[in-house]
């Protein structure tokens, strides 16, 4: 029996880094200098993991990261303060607002504070608004993963079924939008979500089958279409995927099972999680690059 082509997500992700590299030194000729402050509210001790993850993959490339933390009380007035003052530091080119916030802080008037120029979660009105005219250089950075592992298939996208099984503002709508972007090669993109009523019915004619809900083993193989290219967003992390199918990490699509249908798949973990760092340097990169454009 055929078994899908397994799409390594760690090796794109070494060859856009290397990319990347050259590219900072361009700009730092140029006297540009990359910089990013990462805002975190509170302590919170799986989001201290992620700043680690940051920090080591920023300076690995060569771009400063600062962390600012702030107290888990502050009010909104004081963080928009906050904000605006790195908004206006020209020696930040790129701002993370670290999710979540506490309960009593509104996280989109936060998010929408932050300039778009400098932007790189592209979670701001004004670049989802570039996205949905196909102009954008900033989007999500695990949308984007998502798209880069698609693509790195191969196979032409003009005209292909694409189901997209989640409808987050971070993952399922920008994909589809990202799918739409170029015109003339697009194909045609399907979005389920919690109260799709036949989910099974748009899974299995779907030429390509992007998944991301954040649910264990969600799609199992005989919702899959045979030869399907399969990319998997969910990451579900112990204990739970320990207890229930004796690993760590599990995505939200059976892998044992849909690699026996499938024409490629991307794992989990390997996948969509190493390309989603390189895209987030990527956004970086490019918010660098316009930071005087917007």
């Amino acid at each position: 029996m055929e078994r899908a082509v397994v799409l390594d997500g760690r090796a794109l992700a070494v060859k856009i880094k290397k990319s990347l590299k050259q590219e900072l030194i361009s700009l730092k000729q140029k006297g540009v200098i990359p910089s990013v402050v990462a805002i975190q509210v509170g302590k919170d001790a799986a989001s201290y993991v992620y700043l680690k993850q940051q920090k080591k993959s920023c300076e690995e490339i060569g771009i400063t990261y600062e962390l600012k933390e702030l107290p888990q009380n502050i009010s909104e007035k004081d963080l928009l303060k906050e904000i605006e003052k790195i908004n206006s530091d020209t020696k930040v080119t790129g701002i993370i607002l670290q999710m979540p916030l506490p309960k009593a802080l509104d996280a989109r008037k936060i998010q929408i504070a932050i300039a778009p120029r400098k932007d790189i979660e592209g979670v701001h009105p004004y670049n989802m608004g570039m996205l949905v005219y196909g102009t954008s250089k900033i989007a999500p950075p695990t949308a984007e993963a998502a798209i880069e592992l698609l693509k790195s298939s191969g196979v032409e996208l003009k005209g292909k079924e694409v189901t997209i099984v989640g409808r987050s503002a971070i993952v399922g709508k920008p994909i589809a939008l990202l799918l739409l972007k170029n015109k003339p090669t697009s194909p045609t993109p399907t979005i389920c979500h919690s109260v799709t009523k036949d989910m099974a019915f748009h899974t299995k004619r779907a030429d390509i089958l992007i998944v991301a809900v954040g649910k264990a083993h969600l799609i199992k193989g005989d919702m899959i279409k045979k030869g399907a290219i399969v990319i998997d967003v969910g990451i579900n992390p112990a204990p739970e995927a320990l207890k229930r199918f004796g690993k760590k990490i599990v995505g939200d699509v059976d892998f044992d099972e849909a690699k026996k249908l499938a024409s490629f798949i991307s794992p989990v973990p390997g996948g969509v999680g190493p390309l989603t760092v390189a895209m987030f340097l990527r956004n970086i990169v490019e918010c660098s690059k316009n930071i005087d454009k917007i």
